[in-house]
C-alpha cells in the first residue's frame, strides 16, 4: 500500500520507478527524493473522454500527476484523512473529499439517480453533493478527508444502516443506497431533531462516516 497516516491530517505516500499517484493540486506539503509534480489535463485515469465526463458532471476536482522515486506528505485545509485499501472494488466518494489516490485505479463518475432512482437525485440535492458521485475502481489505496475522524461501518445483507446524509463521506462494495424520510408525529409538531432525512444503505460492503454533518 503506498499510502500510510503520519496522524490524523497528512499522509505519506511512496512513489516509484515507473508507477504513479493523483493528488488534489495543492495538497502536496512536503517530499523526500526524486519527485515531479505535473497538473493532470484529464482528472486522472479515463483519457480525454473522461475528463469530458468529470467535467459535465462538476466532479473535475484539479489533480496533479506525481512521479518518480522518493516520498510526499499530503495533507489539505487540516482536514482529517483516512486510507482506504481496494482489492478490485469500486469506491463511491466525492471528488472533493479525494486528496490522493493510486495511479492504477480506474475512475469515472456515476449518476445518482442509477441508485435510487428518483430519490438518489433528490439525495444528491440534499446532502449538497448534486447528481453525480465519483468512482474509483481496481487495486489500489485511496486517501480520503472529512471533518472530524472517521468511522467504518459495515454493511451485511438484510441489516441496512441508516446514515445523516451530511455525515456520509464514502461507500464501497455491492451496496445500494437511497434517500428515506424519517418524519414522525414530533416532526409535524415542531419538537423533532430535524433529521427529516436519512440515507440507506443495504447490501454488503462498507460506509464510511465523518463525525460531523459540514461539507469541505
Amino acid at each position: 500500500m503506498p499510502f500510510r497516516l503520519l496522524n490524523s491530517r497528512m499522509v505519506e505516500a511512496q512513489v516509484l520507478p515507473g508507477q504513479r499517484l493523483f493528488s488534489q493540486r495543492g495538497a502536496m506539503l512536503a517530499y523526500r527524493g526524486d519527485v515531479s509534480f505535473t497538473p493532470s489535463i484529464t482528472g486522472g485515469q479515463g483519457g480525454v473522454m473522461g475528463m469530458i465526463g468529470r467535467r459535465v458532471a462538476n466532479e473535475a476536482t484539479p489533480l496533479m500527476t506525481v512521479e518518480g522515486h522518493g516520498t510526499v506528505m499530503f495533507g489539505h485545509g487540516g482536514h482529517h484523512c483516512h486510507v482506504i485499501e481496494l482489492s478490485g472494488e469500486t469506491l463511491y466518494v466525492e471528488a472533493d473529499r479525494l486528496l490522493a489516490f493510486d495511479g492504477t485505479l480506474q475512475q469515472g463518475t456515476m449518476f445518482m439517480g442509477s441508485q435510487g432512482g428518483v430519490m438518489g437525485m433528490v439525495r444528491g440535492q440534499v446532502t449538497g453533493q448534486g447528481l453525480f458521485t465519483t468512482t474509483l475502481q481496481g487495486h489500489g489505496a485511496v486517501a480520503v478527508m472529512a471533518h472530524g475522524g472517521f468511522i467504518e461501518l459495515p454493511i451485511v445483507p438484510g441489516r441496512p444502516v441508516h446514515v445523516d446524509p451530511q455525515a456520509y463521506v464514502a461507500h464501497r462494495g455491492d451496496v445500494r443506497n437511497k434517500l428515506s424520510t424519517a418524519l414522525g408525529w414530533r416532526e409535524f409538531v415542531g419538537r423533532g431533531s430535524g433529521e427529516a432525512f436519512q440515507l440507506e444503505l443495504s447490501g454488503s460492503g462498507t460506509v464510511y462516516v465523518q463525525a460531523s454533518e459540514e461539507k469541505l
